[in-house]
């Protein structure tokens, strides 16, 4: 089972997907999540529904016919539960500050990320690219992580949400991102 703060990462996901495609405020996704508990099955059925519509059009083929269904207050996969704060499975302080924060610090997260692309960030799959940003977020504005788990944690974000090798790419993209924005860390730990 997955510890709360990577639950809140899924979660997380999920919510910025919704803010990415529908233009909803972050406050706004947050009432919806709190007071919805069908909300997140409903993102998480619209993400499949894009990713099939996608592979239908030859763009990904490589994609995952569908994403893991979560609903806040219930186990992965599970069609209800109780948001209480006590019933929680995830780490509801996270949950916000990536929801709110992603957003707040796009530009400079996207700012980051693009000298570190292969391509336009615009031509990225919009859960990767919302994976991606999470991890730059994290790397950015959290020195308290270590590298190694926003890394590992956005690779195991890729691996349940992204397409079938996506993971190598956010884990190439995130390594690059660190080495610009942790080079202290990164050269203590190598000694260097």
């Amino acid at each position: 089972m997955a510890g709360r703060r990577s639950e809140a990462r899924r979660y997380a996901v999920l919510a910025l997907y919704q803010w990415q495609v529908s233009g909803q405020s972050p406050t706004e996704i947050a009432g919806h999540f709190f007071d919805d508990p069908a909300w997140m099955e409903a993102i998480a059925e619209g993400m499949s529904e894009d990713r099939a519509e996608d592979g239908a059009k030859g763009a990904s083929p490589n994609r995952s016919a569908s994403a893991p269904t979560v609903v806040p207050g219930s186990a992965p996969g599970s069609a209800s539960g109780s948001a209480s704060s006590s019933a929680r499975p995830y780490d509801h302080q996270l949950f916000n500050s990536l929801l709110h924060g992603v957003p707040d610090k796009a530009d400079e997260i996207d700012d980051a990320l693009r000298g570190n692309l292969d391509r336009s960030l615009q031509s990225l799959d919009p859960v990767e690219r919302n994976i991606l940003r999470i991890g730059t977020y994290e790397l950015l504005f959290s020195p308290e992580l270590p590298v190694r788990v926003v890394i590992n944690e956005a690779v195991e974000l890729a691996k349940a949400f992204g397409a079938e090798q996506g993971h190598r790419y956010v884990n190439a993209v995130l390594d690059r991102v660190a080495r610009a924005a942790r080079a202290d860390e990164l050269a203590r730990k190598t000694g260097g």
